[in-house]
Order: structure tokens, then C-alpha cells, then sequence
């Protein structure tokens, strides 16, 4: 449960479900477990734990709700079919891969430099225009290609199944930097959208067996149960923060577990 608070107040900061920290914590905790059962577990608990912070987020108001559908709508092919690809994924692989996906991730958030240019608005066909008031008076206008967003998260959904992350820490990069959103509606409608996106990846694995009445599902809501009050202290400390700090610290915890679970990887 303890386990559990830390990865949902973390997780929930950063718009990221928590599920980046706890799959390479559960794969050295559990170095006999096949992937799809650290999967399974972890999007279990992303999705509890996204559920809550939605909560804290939708009455901060800084969810772009009419957004967030059209991106559940398109993780949904996604979400089903990494859920059923990891079953086919060796252990070392899987430590490999996820390593590598954290590194880049999290190298491409320390290098890339903010442009303090003005950027011209996105025009063309399909592109979508949003105002987000929060609650505390601040006013974000932005503009995206729809098309593209639905696009990204089908194949977040995707990887976010295959590796059991809930897909945040691609999710919120590539919106606040492909789709122009600012980082604080990015990281709140992202936790919106994997609270749906872990349910069908977890949906998918109780239909497949992986998870059912046993020892594996019960560790699951014991961090479950600690990730729901975690992610309300990550949304209350996500508004105090500014986005750049919230980016970096995302940055920094993704390349120290992608060292370590490189390590892994190769055996050390």
C-alpha cells in the first residue's frame, strides 16, 4: 500500500498513471513472474489510480473532456491489442525494450530546449480549437490536428498494454509537444484518458485468465488501495508546480529506471 501512495502521488504529478514507476519496480521484485502478469498487475493499479486523480482533476477543471473521448475512442484497438501481444514477449526482451522506451522518452524531455518563439496558430482541415478555464482563474487556449491525436493514441494504447505503463509518459510529451496542449491540461486529460485505456488493457487479461481470484490480483489492490489517496496528493501538488519542473522531473525518474533496468537486461 505504501508502494502504492508513492506511485500514484508520482504519477498522478506528472499525468503519467504511475505505471512507469511500478512495472520495473515489480520486475525486480518479481524476477520469475512472466510479463504479462507484472502487465496485468501494474494496469490494474493505473487504472484505480488514474480514476482518482481524474477526480482531483476534473474539480480542478483542467480536464479537455470533449478532447479525452475522441483519444479513449482510439486507444481502444490499441489497448486490446498489446494486451494480447505481451503474452508472446520473452522476459529479457521485455526488460530491453522497456528500458530502451525509457531512455528515449526521457532523454528527448532533457535535451529538446523550450522556443520562446511566438509558433503560429495550427490551421488546415481537422483541426480543433479549445479554451480551458481552471478553477483558479487560469485561461489556456490551444490549438491541435485531431486526426493526429486519435491517431497517437491508438498507438500509446498500444504500447501502454503491451508494457503495463497506462502510456502517460508518451502520452503527455507528445501532447504538450506534437499537439500544442499546455503541460497541465496535458497531464489532465491524459490521466483521463488512461483510466480508460489501463480498464481495457485490464479487461483483456481477466478475460485471457491472467489475472482471477488469486495472490496476483490481491497485491494488486493492496497497491490500488494506496495509489487512490496518492494520486489526490499528486493532483493537489500538480498545480503549484510549473510545467517545465513537472517535464524534468518526468525526464530524470525515466532515465534512472531505464539504467537500471538495462542492467537487468544484459544481466548484471
Amino acid at each position: 500500500m505504501l508502494l502504492g501512495f508513492a506511485v500514484g502521488a508520482f504519477g498522478t504529478l506528472v499525468g503519467a498513471g504511475g505505471g512507469f514507476v511500478l512495472v520495473p519496480v515489480l520486475l525486480l521484485v518479481y524476477p520469475d513472474k512472466d510479463p504479462e502478469q507484472i502487465t496485468a498487475i501494474s494496469l490494474l493499479v493505473v487504472c484505480a489510480n488514474a480514476a482518482s486523480g481524474s477526480l482531483a482533476y476534473g474539480l480542478q477543471k483542467r480536464i479537455d473532456f470533449r478532447s479525452a473521448w475522441w483519444f479513449i475512442i482510439g486507444t481502444f484497438p490499441g489497448a486490446v491489442a498489446g494486451a494480447i501481444a505481451v503474452g508472446y514477449v520473452p522476459r529479457r526482451l521485455f526488460d530491453a525494450i522497456f528500458a530502451l522506451l525509457l531512455a528515449g522518452v526521457g532523454l528527448y524531455l532533457l535535451i529538446r530546449r523550450h522556443n520562446p518563439a511566438i509558433v503560429a496558430p495550427v490551421q488546415g482541415r481537422g483541426v480543433v480549437r479549445r479554451t480551458i478555464r481552471d478553477i483558479h482563474g487560469n485561461t489556456f487556449t490551444y490549438a491541435y490536428h485531431l486526426w493526429k491525436g486519435v491517431l497517437i493514441s491508438t498507438a500509446v494504447g498500444f504500447i501502454s498494454s503491451l508494457l503495463g505503463i497506462g502510456g502517460g509518459i508518451i502520452h503527455v510529451p507528445i501532447m504538450a509537444t506534437m499537439l500544442h496542449f499546455p503541460v497541465h491540461i496535458a497531464a489532465a486529460t491524459s490521466h483521463f484518458v488512461l483510466m480508460f485505456m489501463a480498464a481495457e488493457g485490464t479487461a483483456v487479461h481477466f478475460a485471457q485468465g491472467v489475472l482471477g481470484w488469486d495472490r496476483a490480483l490481491a497485491e494488486a489492490l493492496l497497491l490500488a488501495a494506496g495509489a487512490i489517496p496518492g494520486a489526490q496528493v499528486g493532483a493537489r501538488l500538480a498545480h503549484r508546480l510549473h510545467g517545465g519542473i513537472i517535464l524534468r522531473a518526468l525526464a530524470g525518474a525515466l532515465i534512472l529506471v531505464a539504467m537500471r533496468l538495462g542492467l537487468k537486461a544484459a544481466g548484471v
